[in-house]
């Protein structure tokens, strides 16, 4: 929650909205609401075989788990190039999109962020492996021996979802 109108610089007070269900905070001073939205994120599982591949993280939140490759999308990304690219920061692979494995709703450190995570699945076409500044390693897993230390629980239920596609 805030406390100031990032447009104006006036009071904001949390009110409801006629006939809405879900309080807003509203600037005092111009009317400004401000909404508040989930963050739109990607993920990207790249399977072969029966495997997958995940990165460890090098940054809190769940700094040391595995976690599926991806992040949150720039202003204006449309999400397969959100996706592309955050795999080849992660890892170096250049990668073609498949499908929209499913979206999931879940949350981002000690704040809580909301996110929207939009889960792809992919082949690799191109790079060379290489951990990127978030990552500490990358490596391909088995579907039926996956770590226990995954990252989000969106990613756990994703991982879920393509070990019953694939296996």
């Amino acid at each position: 929650m805030y406390n100031f109108c990032p447009k104006c610089g006036g009071k904001l007070k949390e009110s409801y909205m006629q006939n809405e269900t879900r309080s807003r905070q509203t600037c005092q001073t111009c009317g400004f609401i401000f909404y508040q939205c989930s963050k739109p994120c990607v993920g990207v599982l790249v399977a072969k075989k029966n495997e997958v591949l995940l990165i460890k993280r090098a940054i809190e939140p769940f700094k040391g788990f595995w976690d599926i490759p991806g992040g949150f999308l720039e202003n204006g990304e449309h999400p397969v190039i959100g996706a592309i690219r955050e795999l080849q920061e992660e890892t170096g692979f250049i990668i073609e999109p498949l499908e929209i494995l499913d979206i999931f709703m879940d949350s981002y450190g000690p704040e809580q962020l909301a996110t929207l995570n939009i889960c792809y699945t992919a082949k690799v076409v191109g790079g060379n492996p290489k951990t990127g500044s978030d990552a500490i390693d990358l490596k391909w897993f088995p579907l039926n021996s996956l770590p226990h230390d995954i990252a989000f629980e969106w990613q756990k239920k994703a991982l879920g979802l393509l070990k019953k596609k694939l296996c």
